[in-house]
């Protein structure tokens, strides 16, 4: 009896002890569910933190703009308006100034005009003082000296320092900056490279078995091979003198190979010299040799689209225009289109072509912020830009050069052996208006070249005198 009470009590114990270990683990269950709940409470914090950091990535990436204008917003809403003339690049860069208008608070407007056009709407605006109506103007070598001179641009060097790492302007060469520095002012970005140059059609100069002219002599050999009455072609050949400016630009490059100058060291005129006059006659000899009384109206338009259509064998053009012939949406003759530097004026001497930049400038009086316009430029012709820039024409950087099309080994030919740029005085601005203005009277007949010259010489006198480049 005592043996089976004696177990019974064991049992008891052994069921008790049980019930306090089956306690246990149930306590340390709830424990368990009570961490677990923690654990949820740790991972929906690290969820929301993680969503923070995203929406602060994404609102980084809204500071840094947008694809292809990685800049920050300004903080209020900003209006940027730039002015140029319109060629095949500089639309190209219209465009990618205009992607910055994606930028929370910014817009950016452009406005591609003719080349005169531009630039006579920058005089206007830019010489009556006050506030600019532009903050961003399309200029070229002549625009240096006769916007920077009067004080119209606003000098970047501060700007081109500060951002010369990021935007690696090193890969822009010396002598481009040199072309739009005066005074040791930086007035512009440079954003394309340009020359006129020999384009030509390879297979009718190998039907006629022409040789590639090197002087404007062979050039008139080719005009009476070809024949200015031969009704296959609108002409043999052409150069631009549809307009005064064109005048002035196709007597600048031909005078200069002849050796001569615009003005002596005290700014008195030059250009009536003996290398003026030869310059002229050349010029003359082949608008009635190559083109014919109506070649005097064929503009740069006409002759891009004369070589495109098939009907023009052969011209000197802006390297800028020789991108369009290799575009099958303008032509079907891409293939047989061929490219030269440009001819001399005599053998052995300058090749009769200048070496051209353009630029995006910012005026003195913008109102907006320079640092934001400046950087909405560099966004615009930065190394990718200029990279897909470089098949639509010259670029400026070194690293887009292999991007180029077939025409740029005869543009950086003629540039290498070309008669470089205007100089960089304001009396030249003068020079080239007084110039415009009496050199097509010589196509007309009015005047012989000596008298236009020995006109747009006094005239240049009596005008820059009065503006103290020459004393009184």
């Amino acid at each position: 009896m005592k043996n089976t009470r004696l177990l019974s009590l064991i049992l008891l114990l052994i069921a008790a002890l049980l019930l306090v270990a089956c306690g246990s683990s149930s306590d340390e269950g709830s424990d368990t569910t009570e961490d677990t709940s923690a654990d949820t409470s740790s991972d929906s914090e690290t969820a929301d933190d993680t969503e923070t950091a995203d929406s602060t990535d994404e609102d980084m990436a809204e500071d840094m703009g947008v694809e292809g204008c990685a800049i920050a917003g300004p903080a209020e809403e900003t209006e940027i308006n730039m002015v140029g003339w319109s060629f095949p690049i500089t639309d190209f860069y219209a465009a990618e100034l205009e992607k910055c208008s994606g930028v929370e608070n910014l817009t950016v407007n452009t406005n591609l005009l003719a080349s005169a056009d531009a630039q006579e709407q920058v005089r206007l605006a830019l010489s009556a003082g006050g506030d600019s109506p532009f903050d961003i103007v399309h200029g070229a070598n002549g625009q240096v000296a006769e916007w920077g001179g009067p004080g119209w641009l606003m000098p970047l060097n501060d700007l081109v320092d500060n951002y010369w790492d990021e935007y690696n302007l090193g890969d822009i060469p010396e002598a481009a900056w040199e072309g739009v520095t005066l005074d040791g002012n930086i007035y512009g970005v440079p954003i394309v490279g340009n020359t006129l140059h020999l384009i030509y059609r390879q297979d009718v100069f190998d039907e006629l078995g022409l040789e590639v002219p090197d002087t404007y002599a062979e050039v008139l050999e080719i005009c009476n091979t070809v024949g200015l009455d031969n009704p296959d072609w609108d002409m043999p050949f052409s150069l631009n003198f549809s307009a005064g400016w064109a005048w002035e630009i196709e007597f600048f490059q031909m005078q200069r190979a002849f050796g001569g100058k615009f003005v002596d060291e005290n700014n008195m005129p030059t250009f009536n010299d003996e290398t003026g006059v030869q310059a002229m006659e050349l010029l003359v000899e082949v608008a009635e040799t190559c083109m014919g009384p109506d070649g005097y109206s064929f503009s740069l338009n006409d002759q891009e689209v004369a070589l495109q259509l098939g009907t023009l064998p052969s011209t000197n053009m802006w390297a800028s225009r020789a991108a369009n012939m290799t575009d099958p949406e303008r032509t079907d003759l891409g293939d047989i289109i061929a490219y030269a530097p440009a001819p001399r004026a005599v053998d052995g001497g300058p090749r009769a072509g200048s070496a051209w930049n353009d630029y995006y400038m910012i005026p003195a009086t913008t109102t907006n912020d320079p640092d934001l316009i400046f950087r909405i430029i560099m966004e615009a012709a930065d190394e990718e830009s200029q990279q897909e820039a470089a098949v639509l024409g010259m670029t400026t950087r070194l690293s887009a050069g292999e991007f180029g099309g077939p025409y740029l080994p005869a543009a950086n030919q003629t540039i290498e052996e070309g008669i470089g740029i205007y100089d960089n005085n304001q009396a030249i601005g003068i020079v080239r208006a007084k110039l415009a203005e009496f050199l097509p009277l010589v196509g007309s007949g009015e005047m012989t070249a000596q008298e236009a010259l020995d006109a747009a010489a006094e005239a240049y006198i009596e005008e820059a005198t009065a503006q103290g480049f020459i004393d009184g």
